[in-house]
């Protein structure tokens, strides 16, 4: 058998944490002469078929970039259609997503939402905290450089305390100051539509996750295309910076 390669009567492993970056609704709208909150819908339907294949799959984790810190900067308009869109996600799936099992966890800034908005944030994860089942990691209003820098302004204080010496801050150190420092690296990051770009997304965590990039525009992404992905990270040898291929997620 070659070197790096895994026995034919061995499974492939599934990975543990899977994170989405949900790109092309606005092109799908577009190319069928659509408004681009019916993209944005459609999305919606997207991710309720890929939070279900993934429980059914077998994945630990999924992490969704949802909103990112820099969509503010899009038109007013169809900022209030997709936190309208967040709403009733919540509203509507989170009894769904709580009878299944489904743990939701939030990262990202919460200083400066609106009221409402915060506390549905709050709701899910306090109704789904005891869940034991896959856990799904909402990135909303997240910028992975901003999370950085909201760990380094807590270790910086945690400093200033003295509750940490200067010569004591590691890559470990930082790391337990991120959003959802519990939360595994994600062995796998999907990206739809066929961008190739992580867009301020998980940039810590991604160190050594494999990069998937698909066509798909994510209104039509499904099992079927989850499956595909998760097919070609398996195929690949993960090192982590080593020699020796790791065949374990």
């Amino acid at each position: 058998m070659s070197e790096g390669k895994v026995p034919l009567s061995v499974k492939p492993a599934v990975p543990r944490h899977v994170a989405i970056i949900m790109d092309g609704n606005g092109r799908w709208a577009a190319a069928r002469g659509l408004p681009r909150v019916e993209g944005h819908q459609r999305g919606v339907e997207a991710l309720r078929r890929t939070i279900r294949a993934a429980g059914e799959i077998g994945i630990g984790f999924i992490t969704i970039f949802s909103f990112s810190a820099e969509n503010w900067s899009r038109p007013a308009s169809e900022v209030g259609e997709l936190m309208g869109l967040l709403r009733r996600f919540i509203r509507n799936d989170l009894a769904e997503l709580h009878q299944s099992n489904v743990r939701v966890r939030i990262i990202g800034e919460r200083e400066g939402l609106d009221a409402d908005i915060g506390r549905l944030l709050v709701e899910a994860e306090e109704l789904t905290r005891g869940n034991s089942g896959l856990t799904l990691v909402v990135a909303f209003n997240y910028g992975a450089r901003q999370e950085i820098a909201r760990a380094a302004r807590r270790v910086a204080e945690q400093v200033t305390s003295g509750a940490i010496k200067n010569a004591d801050v590691t890559m470990e150190t930082l790391g337990r100051f991120l959003d959802a420092p519990d939360v595994p690296d994600p062995d796998l990051i999907i990206r739809t539509s066929g961008e190739q770009r992580l867009s301020n997304f998980l940039l810590w965590q991604s160190a050594y996750s494999e990069l998937v990039f698909v066509p798909t525009y994510w209104p039509d992404f499904d099992r079927a295309a989850l499956e595909l992905a998760i097919g070609e990270y398996q195929q690949r040898e993960r090192r982590f910076g080593g020699l020796v291929a790791k065949t374990g997620s």
